[in-house]
């Protein structure tokens, strides 16, 4: 078995339903949640704890009200990757580490583009080669987070 193995970082998401999936996938992966608001829900909305179903009480998350409370929390700025379909390298040409942070925009906007143009040599991107824009938020981070998940354990 091992620890905590990365961290998830929501950034202003908007849907629960999401968050709940994505609450329990770092349930089973054994990851720490990271919400940084404002939301665009309620942490008691009934269908984000549906969606985690009975997993949510499970989860180890964090809440922040805006980026800066969370960045102050970021030990090694160098193991944060920001996921976004802007971005030419892919997550598989990514070696990740235990620990790493994967962080998402929301659902309507993806992350910021003065975050992505800071951090562009951070920024991984999920490969599509078929018609369409993005995948849905809580699929990328299942995506992301069992490959990351894949490379350091090996399984």
């Amino acid at each position: 078995m091992y620890d905590q193995n990365l961290n998830i970082v929501l950034i202003e998401p908007e849907i629960p339903m999401n968050t709940g999936n994505t609450g329990r996938t770092c349930v089973a992966t054994k990851s720490m949640l990271h919400l940084v608001g404002p939301l665009g829900f309620e942490i008691s909305d009934k269908r984000l704890k549906r969606a985690g179903l009975d997993y949510w009480p499970k989860l180890k998350w964090q809440y922040y009200d805006h980026w800066d409370l969370w960045w102050e929390r970021i030990p090694d700025p160098e193991r944060v990757f920001f996921m976004t379909t802007k971005a030419q390298k892919s997550l598989y040409q990514n070696q990740f580490q235990k620990g790493d942070w994967l962080v998402f925009g929301r659902e309507t906007k993806g992350l910021d583009e003065s975050i992505l143009k800071k951090y562009s040599q951070q920024a991984l991107t999920i490969p599509m080669p078929g018609e369409v824009r993005s995948l849905n938020l809580s699929n990328s981070v299942a995506i992301c987070l069992f490959e990351a998940s894949r490379q350091i354990h090996n399984f």
